[in-house]
């Protein structure tokens, strides 16, 4: 039986032998590096240009600052309810007005024409139903007069017969004389009931018409004062007493129907509007306690309104002080205060610092014992705010964390210090 016969190395080409030295090579590399591991990537920092913070065992607040601007409670917005051409100019921005007080006067002909119109169409409108009014009661009183002239002639009737019956008897009248007079009381007797239930039918329908004909009367004597009150409204006047914060007007500019005029601060007080950034949005809500600093002292606040929009990356609050506002408030002012999103809570806390921005809290470089040299190391944290971070895991009380800005230093696994 045949075997293959192998030849020693040495006897082997040169190709084959290059080959046999760099797979020994290879594999000599490998086991160094599973045995040494992997080289780790560094790079010399001066201490000094670090910022270091240590790690302690306190109290977390749970709180963001906050830059808010100071905005009216409210603010009332003056449009034109008619249109015209500004003719007078009675105030200028920065005047305080009151309620009812004459702001603007406008001119347009072609509105008092339409005016004139109406109001002429109206009058005629409410003349002829206050003549039909007139008519309806007219006819009742000749109803009346009608009925009462005939129970007249019954009784006046009644008493001639009665005499002519005494006459009749000692042959004094004729018969004939008492029966006209018999035949006018019947005939008298037989329109009483006719007239009675024409009275009472006629009577019916002029209680239906009356109400709604004095309901027409007072539908246009209303329409006729709106018609008017259009004239008015050519004057335009302050609905709220306040500070007139914005009017830009010109004398003889034309302006249209519902074009902005003017807005009026009342005297309701002021708010704070504070954009805060969207990683809070879910954690803020109506009701939080919020503060501010203003000459040495502390004001209460509370959260109001929390608008969900987001632009530019925040999103607005809006904050009403909880007691007396500071004396001197001016709109657009920036007050600097803090919102607390939640009780404080022991554990521990880490000073914040730019390091966030580029590890996102997933990891930082931790002191050595010696302080020579900082190593990377994985880490996870909480909460965060402006001053503090709570780690969660990866680091203990006592250690020390490079702080500063991680720029440049993604890749890299130990920070040598200089």
């Amino acid at each position: 039986m045949d075997r293959p016969l192998s030849q020693p190395w040495w006897r082997l080409k040169l190709w084959q032998q290059l080959l046999l030295g760099v797979t020994a090579v290879v594999l000599l590399i490998g086991a160094g590096v599973l045995l040494l591991g992997p080289a780790q990537r560094s790079v010399s920092i001066p201490a000094a240009s670090l910022t270091i913070a240590a790690t302690v065992h306190g109290v977390y607040h749970d709180i963001i600052p906050l830059t808010g601007e100071v905005v009216p409670h409210d603010t009332v917005y003056l449009d034109a309810v008619e249109g015209g051409r500004i003719e007078h100019i009675l105030v200028q921005a920065g005047d305080s007005v009151t309620a009812g007080q004459a702001l603007v006067t406008l001119s347009n002909t072609a509105l008092e024409l339409d005016v004139l119109d109406r109001e002429g169409r109206l009058v005629q409108s409410i003349t002829e139903a206050q003549s039909y009014q007139t008519q309806l009661e007219q006819n009742r009183v000749a109803n009346q007069k009608a009925l009462a002239q005939i129970e007249y002639d019954i009784v006046r009737l009644r008493r001639a017969l009665e005499r002519r019956e005494a006459l009749v008897s000692e042959h004094m009248v004729s018969v004939e004389s008492r029966d006209q007079i018999k035949d006018e009381l019947d005939n008298a007797l037989r329109q009483r009931p006719m007239q009675e239930e024409s009275n009472r039918r006629q009577e019916d329908l002029r209680r239906q018409q009356l109400p709604q004909l004095q309901a027409q009367i007072a539908k246009l004597q209303q329409d006729l004062v709106v018609t008017h009150g259009k004239l008015a409204d050519l004057t335009v006047r302050a609905p709220v007493s306040g500070l007139l914060t914005t009017m830009d007007l010109t004398v003889g500019e034309s302006r249209n129907l519902g074009d902005r005029l003017a807005e009026i601060t009342p005297e309701t007080g002021y708010k704070l509007s504070a954009t805060v950034d969207e990683y809070y949005l879910a954690r803020v809500r109506s009701g939080q306690a919020a503060s501010i600093q203003l000459d040495d002292k502390s004001y209460p606040l509370k959260v109001t309104r929390v608008y969900p929009q987001v632009k530019s990356g925040g999103f607005v609050v809006d904050l009403a002080f909880a007691g007396p506002p500071p004396a001197g408030l001016l709109r657009g002012q920036t007050l600097q205060g803090r919102l607390s999103l939640g009780a404080d809570a022991p554990g521990l806390v880490l000073p914040a610092g730019a390091f966030l921005e580029r590890s996102g809290g997933d990891w930082a470089f931790v002191l050595q014992a010696d302080g020579r040299s900082a190593q990377r190391r994985r880490i996870k944290v909480g909460r965060r705010n402006a001053e503090q971070v709570e780690i969660l895991s990866g680091l203990s009380a006592g250690e020390r964390v490079i702080t500063s800005d991680y720029n440049g230093l993604e890749r890299i696994d130990r920070i040598d210090l200089k």
